[in-house]
């Protein structure tokens, strides 16, 4: 049988869309799913979420920028001050189990980087906006990497690139939150422009290599929208309908 992972990202606490990529997951008798973090932070369903991703004993789980924020005692954030009433001492434990980067085979699995889960990996941002990073740059960075695949979420944008050494990084998207805005380090969108929930499958090939693909599952989006409208985001109910980002 050929072995297949199943890799989620960036949940932002849309059990909605989350339900429907684990239905499609299971639909693909798939066992190994990797969670790369993001999974509660937002104005949907945390609690929800949660138990779908706890209740799940398939999904290994990465600490994103926002898991960590939940762990803090406080914040400025709106989103963190809607979801931190519902994180419970068994949610929170749940939280700290979660790994830093894990590694299976040639794979490396992060949330932003191999090095930081508030850095992007094939995105750098500036005065000017979103920038692309090249081949070459992306070597540098990596050359201390030994593994031949990376994947890794944070920016909630499906995208690919492959380095001359034979390294391919993937960025899985977003399952719950196909856009953003953001204005670290300094005012920037991010857009899938989508409303489609995303995630990746690796298939090991009779080689030893890895064949990538691409799913985007159509979900009750408009109800997701609704549920983050009716708690006072309108940005995410946007972002949710659209895969834009708000601007006002």
């Amino acid at each position: 049988m050929t072995q297949s992972i199943a890799i989620i990202s960036d949940i932002h606490s849309n059990s909605i869309a989350l339900e429907a990529v684990l239905k499609d997951i299971s639909a693909r008798d798939i066992k190994l799913i990797v969670n790369l973090g993001d999974s509660l932070f937002g104005p949907i369903d945390p609690v929800g979420t949660a138990r779908l991703l706890m209740n799940n004993t398939d999904v290994i789980n990465i600490m994103g920028n926002c898991d960590q924020i939940l762990l803090k005692e406080e914040s400025d954030s709106a989103t963190y001050k809607f979801v931190k009433p519902f994180i419970n001492d068994e949610i929170k434990q749940w939280i700290r189990s979660f790994k830093t980067t894990w590694e299976f085979e040639t794979i490396l699995f992060c949330h932003g980087t191999p090095f930081s889960n508030e850095q992007y990996l094939l995105e750098e941002v500036n005065e000017m906006g979103v920038q692309y990073k090249n081949q070459q740059q992306l070597s540098m960075e990596l050359e201390e990497v030994p593994h031949h695949y990376i994947f890794c979420g944070h920016s909630h944008v499906f995208r690919t690139i492959y380095l001359p050494s034979g390294k391919l990084i993937v960025n899985s998207g977003s399952v719950g939150l196909p856009a953003y805005d953001d204005e670290a380090p300094f005012p920037h969108v991010m857009e899938s422009n989508s409303p489609y929930a995303d995630y990746v499958i690796a298939h090991k090939t009779e080689d030893g290599n890895w064949s990538i693909e691409h799913i985007m599952i159509h979900y009750d989006w408009d109800k997701a929208s609704s549920i983050a409208e009716d708690n006072g985001r309108r940005d995410y109910a946007f972002a949710i309908k659209t895969g834009r980002a708000l601007r006002e």
